[in-house]
């Protein structure tokens, strides 16, 4: 059985997410949504709150679990069993990151094969920052985001002041 993880912040999760996570469900046994808890980079929402978003958006998928996790990728994978660490790639910037990335998690874990899944070209301008800026500015977001994480974001912005939110990466 091969198993694999899809690890991301995921603030918020959006439709570009999805999309990767289910093709990556189609090519492996088993896909653990791996949402990390402290990254480097300013979140809106907390751990808690991204999982229970991302369980939301899985909800009944017979192939995908989500998981939250903390420290490194590779350890995580060995703590779960996981043989790939997939990645989603929606422009050719991304490739440097992820390409960096993958040969870093091989240097430290060399049993451990990274995939990387170019989007689907709808979803080629889609980012959490987009979204959320998006949602700050009370734009709408309903063919970004599910219904669910749509109404988390608009709970998250109301009454705040979109001037002085800072919501870079």
């Amino acid at each position: 059985m091969v198993r694999a993880i899809y690890p991301g912040t995921f603030d918020p999760i959006h439709y570009g997410h999805i999309d990767i996570a289910e093709r990556a469900a189609r090519l492996f046994d088993r896909l653990i949504i791996a949402v990390y808890d402290r990254p480097l980079k300013s979140l809106i929402f907390s751990p808690e709150e991204r999982l229970e978003l991302t369980r939301a958006s899985f909800r009944g998928h017979p192939k995908i679990e989500v998981a939250g996790y903390g420290g490194m990728t590779v350890d995580f994978c060995r703590q779960v069993d996981a043989q790939v660490i997939v990645r989603g790639l929606r422009v050719f910037s991304d490739f440097e990151f992820e390409f960096r990335m993958a040969l870093a998690n091989h240097r430290l874990a060399p049993d451990l094969e990274s995939v990387a899944l170019i989007t689907d070209e709808v979803h080629t301008f889609l980012s959490s920052t987009t979204v959320r800026e998006i949602a700050a500015l009370n734009g709408d977001v309903s063919s970004m985001v599910p219904p669910h994480v749509e109404t988390a974001l608009r709970e998250k912005f109301q009454g705040a002041d979109p001037a002085v939110t800072s919501l870079r990466d």
